[in-house]
């Protein structure tokens, strides 16, 4: 793993351990059990056009505290009306000051599918998102072992979770493919200089076959951007900081999404 990425994954080694030893993992399991499938989070971002996935996120490494005069409540809602097709909760807590508390609070305040974004790393994680409702969690390949986010994704399936497989290299697109994911999330932004180039999405959505749903993560702030990569086949983005900073996220969404009437929420 690259070292800047390993420093970035290791407290969430910690707060695993931590939350396991306060709730068993058969707790979860229990709970878990009479659990049906969630909201269609794959197929949200699959619709025609190039979809919004809009995240709430409270701080990151490279920004510090992005937002603090709204309320998560707040925040998704406007993302619903602004057209938004899915939600991304930060719940990593040590860089990004997410919970699982938000993730729950989203659940309740919206009717969007969610995505749990989060450096998953043990199966434990997987069945907190199931228990806390998320229909869909995060696997960056460059935080696993190739058989640990193989044991990962049939684990998310078997829970009836889509899951998002967070590439930035070749070599971690290699990995994926060879797993057949179905949804393949390309990151733009540099884990170890914290550089962002959308054109890494261009240049890697080359190698990957037709049939993939394809999201382009980090960077993306204009709606020429989101048109620019609808042209080369992306079918969805997922933009935080941007409409995190925006005076008035609904209308960033709808401006993002070019939907001219808000919707219900």
């Amino acid at each position: 793993m690259r070292v800047r990425l390993e420093e970035l994954v290791a407290p969430t080694r910690h707060a695993v351990a931590r939350r396991r030893e306060a709730r068993p993992l058969s707790d979860l399991e229990q709970l878990v059990a009479g659990y049906g499938e969630g909201r269609p989070f794959a197929e949200a971002l699959a619709r025609p056009g190039t979809s919004l996935v809009a995240e709430h996120k409270r701080r990151s490494p490279s920004a510090g505290t992005i937002r603090e005069d709204a309320t998560l409540e707040e925040i998704v809602r406007a993302y619903e009306r602004g057209g938004a097709a899915a939600l991304s909760v930060v719940t990593e807590e040590a860089h990004f000051g997410g919970s699982m508390d938000d993730l729950e609070e989203a659940r309740r305040s919206s009717h969007l599918p969610i995505l749990r974004k989060d450096f998953t790393i043990d199966p434990y994680q997987l069945y907190e998102a199931k228990a806390a409702a998320a229909d869909a969690v995060l696997l960056v390949v460059g935080s696993l072992e190739p058989s640990d986010l193989g044991e990962l994704w049939r684990l998310a399936q078997e829970l009836d979770l889509d899951a998002l497989v967070e590439i930035s290299t070749p070599e971690e697109l290699e990995v994926a493919l060879e797993l057949d994911v179905d949804v393949i999330g390309i990151n733009n932004r540099d884990l170890e200089d914290f550089s962002v180039d959308i054109q890494r999405t261009i240049d890697l959505l080359a190698d990957v076959p037709a049939g993939k749903t394809v999201v382009s993560e980090s960077g993306i702030r204009y709606r020429e951007q989101v048109e620019e990569l609808e042209q080369v086949g992306v079918d969805a983005v997922l933009v935080g900081e941007t409409l995190m900073r925006a005076p008035d996220p609904e209308a960033a969404c709808r401006e993002l999404t070019r939907s001219e009437e808000p919707t219900q929420a």
